[in-house]
C-alpha cells in the first residue's frame, strides 16, 4: 500500500509540485499513467490539464477520474487539492470511496495533496476549509488511521489576531476524539508503505494526541502513531 500524503501542492519558493517532484518519481517509478481526481475544486477540466502539464513534464500519462470505472483500472490514483467538503461529497456522489480502498489495498499506488491527504485519513475532522457543501458523512477512505492537518501553521506570537491557532482547534478536535493528529507543515509530506510511515521533506511536523503535550518530529523519522 504505497501512499505519498502531501501538506501542499504549492510552496513558497517553488513552482507547482515541484518540491515533491524527487518523491513523486520516486514513488511511481515502473508506472506510466496516473488517474487524477479533481473534485476538490470547481472546474475540473482545467485542473486536471494543470496537473496533466505538470506531470507530463515528468513522463507520466495523466486520465481524468470520471466515474468507477477510472478508478478501477488506474495504475495510481492522485486526489488533489482545494476544498475537502466538495471533495468527499463527490466521492460519495460518484460511489468512488469503496472502489479506493479496494484499489489500495491491491496495491494502486495514492498520492494525495491537501484535501486529497484529508480523505485518505479516516475523517475530515481536521480539515481547515468550510464546509461549502454537505456530504453524507464525514468520514473518508481511513487508508491511514490517524488524522493529518495539512498546510499546519505555528502560531505567530506577535501578531494581534485572536483566533483560534490550529493548535487551539487540534486541541478542540482532542475534546472530543481520541484519534492522534499529525499537523503536517507546508514543505512536507508522508510516505506510507508497508505500514511504515515516514516524514519526509523540509520540515518537522507536530504530533498531537489526546491529553498530551505535542511532540514535535524531525524529516527522515519513523512515525509510531
Amino acid at each position: 500500500m504505497p501512499l505519498l500524503l502531501i501538506s501542499s501542492s504549492l510552496v513558497h519558493g517553488y513552482g507547482f509540485l515541484d518540491h515533491a517532484e524527487p518523491e513523486l518519481r520516486r514513488l511511481l517509478a515502473g508506472v506510466g499513467s496516473v488517474a487524477f481526481v479533481p473534485f476538490a475544486q470547481f472546474d475540473h477540466d482545467a485542473y486536471t490539464a494543470r496537473v496533466r502539464e505538470r506531470l507530463s513534464a515528468m513522463g507520466f500519462d495523466v486520465t481524468q477520474v470520471r466515474a468507477r470505472a477510472d478508478v478501477e483500472r488506474a495504475e495510481a490514483l492522485f486526489i488533489g487539492g482545494g476544498n475537502s467538503f466538495r471533495l468527499l461529497n463527490a466521492l460519495y456522489e460518484r460511489g468512488l470511496l469503496d472502489a479506493i480502498r479496494a484499489r489500495v489495498a491491491e496495491g494502486m499506488h495514492y498520492i494525495g495533496s491537501s484535501a486529497g491527504t484529508n480523505v485518505a485519513t479516516p475523517s475530515i475532522r481536521t480539515t481547515n476549509d468550510m464546509p461549502i457543501v454537505y456530504p453524507p458523512s464525514y468520514d473518508a477512505l481511513g487508508l491511514v488511521h490517524f488524522q493529518i492537518n495539512p498546510h499546519y501553521l505555528d502560531p505567530d506570537r506577535e501578531s494581534t489576531h485572536h483566533g483560534e491557532t490550529r493548535e487551539e482547534r487540534i486541541r478542540e478536535f482532542h475534546e472530543e476524539n481520541d484519534t492522534p493528529v499529525v499537523g503536517l507543515r507546508e514543505g512536507s509530506m508522508l510516505a506510507v508503505r508497508d505500514g511504515a510511515v515516514t516524514l519526509i521533506g523540509s520540515k518537522p511536523a507536530r504530533i498531537f494526541r489526546r491529553g498530551q503535550e505535542p511532540v514535535e518530529i524531525e524529516t527522515g523519522s519513523l512515525l509510531s502513531l
